[in-house]
C-alpha cells in the first residue's frame, strides 16, 4: 500500500495572545473573560510543542496584538514584549509579525521598526517603499509565496497626528462614525468603521496587486495574512478592515490566492468564498481559558493545506 506524500512543508499559527502581567478582566462588551497574564504560559504550550514538531516546521505566523493595551497604562510595554519575544525566540524558525490594533496601543510606527516585532526581511524588493509599514512576502519553497499585510496602514491608532495618513484615516472613520466614541460602533449602517479596525492605503493595495501578479505569472500558490479579516462571513460585521472589498477585489482578480489568514475576532471565523479562497480566522489565545490553547499547525500539501489545532483551534482540510 502506498503510503501518503509527506507535506511540502508546515507553519505554525497563532493569533491574539495579548499578554499582560494583570489580573483576569472582560472584554469591552463585558461578556468574555480575558486572562492576561495566563496567555504568555499558553503560548509556552505552543511554542513546545511546534518545537517538537517532525520534520521541523518552516516558520511561524504571529497574527497580531501580541500583547495588551493594559501594558501601555502601567508603563509595562517593552517587559511584556520581551517575555513574549523571548517565548517565541526558543523556536529555531522564523517568526513573522503583523501588526494590529494593540501594537499601536503600545508602540509608535517608528518605534516598532525597531523591534523584535519587525519581521520585514533585509531588502526592499521584499516590502512596500515605506519603511514603517509591515507589508512583505516572502517565498518558503519553490512555487508558493506568503504576503503579510498591514492592515492598520489606514488608521489613526499608530499614527503620528501631524502626519497627512492620520488626517486622512481620520477623515475617513468620521464620514463614516458620527458617535462621540469612535470605539463604538452603536448605530452605524456599516460598524466597522471603529477606531480600533483600520485598512489598507491604495499603495499598499497597488503594491499588493503586483505581487500577486508576479504569483500568477510563476504558478504559485499564496497565503496571505493580516491582522484583521477581509471577509464578512469569517467574521462578525465589526471585525473588518475598512476597505475590505478592496483587498478582495485585488484577490479576486488573481488566481494564485488560495488563503487568507486573520486575527482579531476572538471567536475565530472560517468561510470559503465564491472564489474558492480560505478566509480562516483564528480564535485569540487571550479569552483562552487555562486549561486549553489556541494555536496550530498548517500542513501544506500540493493540493490542500490541513489545519491541526489545539485548544478551540478546530481542525480542518482547505482544498485548492
Amino acid at each position: 500500500m502506498e503510503s501518503a506524500p509527506p507535506p511540502l512543508f508546515a507553519f505554525g499559527v497563532i493569533a491574539d495572545i495579548q499578554y499582560a502581567d494583570a489580573e483576569d478582566g472582560y472584554n469591552f462588551d463585558g461578556y468574555q473573560r480575558r486572562y492576561y497574564r495566563q496567555s504568555l504560559h499558553l503560548l509556552w504550550d505552543a511554542v513546545e510543542t511546534w518545537a517538537a514538531e517532525k520534520p521541523l516546521l518552516a516558520f511561524v505566523l504571529q497574527l497580531g496584538d501580541i500583547i495588551d493595551g493594559l501594558n501601555a497604562r502601567s508603563g509595562e510595554s517593552e517587559g511584556a514584549l520581551a517575555q513574549v519575544l523571548a517565548a517565541l525566540g526558543q523556536l529555531q524558525v522564523p517568526v513573522h509579525h503583523t501588526w494590529g490594533n494593540h501594537e499601536f496601543y503600545n508602540f509608535s510606527r517608528a518605534r516598532l521598526v525597531h523591534t523584535g516585532l519587525n519581521s520585514r526581511p533585509a531588502g526592499a524588493m521584499a516590502g512596500l517603499a515605506a519603511e514603517d509599514c509591515q507589508a512583505y512576502h516572502f517565498s518558503p519553497t519553490a512555487r508558493f509565496r506568503v504576503v503579510v499585510l498591514d492592515a492598520y496602514d489606514l488608521s489613526i491608532v499608530g499614527r503620528e497626528p501631524d502626519s497627512p495618513r492620520y488626517w486622512e484615516s481620520l477623515q475617513l472613520l468620521r464620514e463614516k462614525n458620527p458617535n462621540d466614541n469612535l470605539n463604538s460602533p452603536a448605530g452605524l449602517e456599516e460598524p466597522r468603521f471603529v477606531e480600533f479596525n483600520g485598512g489598507f492605503s491604495q499603495a499598499q493595495l497597488h503594491w499588493f496587486n503586483e505581487v500577486l501578479k508576479f504569483s500568477d505569472e510563476n504558478q504559485e500558490k499564496v497565503v496571505v495574512m493580516g491582522h484583521l479579516p477581509i471577509h464578512p462571513d469569517a467574521s462578525n460585521r465589526v471585525c473588518l478592515a475598512w476597505n475590505y472589498e478592496d483587498a478582495l477585489s485585488v484577490i479576486h482578480s488573481h488566481q494564485c490566492v488560495v488563503c487568507f489568514l486573520a486575527g482579531h475576532l476572538h471567536d475565530g471565523g472560517y468561510c470559503l468564498d465564491s472564489h474558492g479562497v480560505h478566509h480562516l480566522t483564528l480564535e485569540g489565545v487571550i479569552e483562552t481559558p487555562p486549561e486549553s490553547n489556541a494555536f496550530g499547525t498548517i500542513y501544506v500539501y500540493e493540493d490542500k493545506m490541513v489545519l491541526k489545532g489545539r485548544g478551540r483551534i478546530s481542525d480542518r482540510v482547505m482544498h485548492f
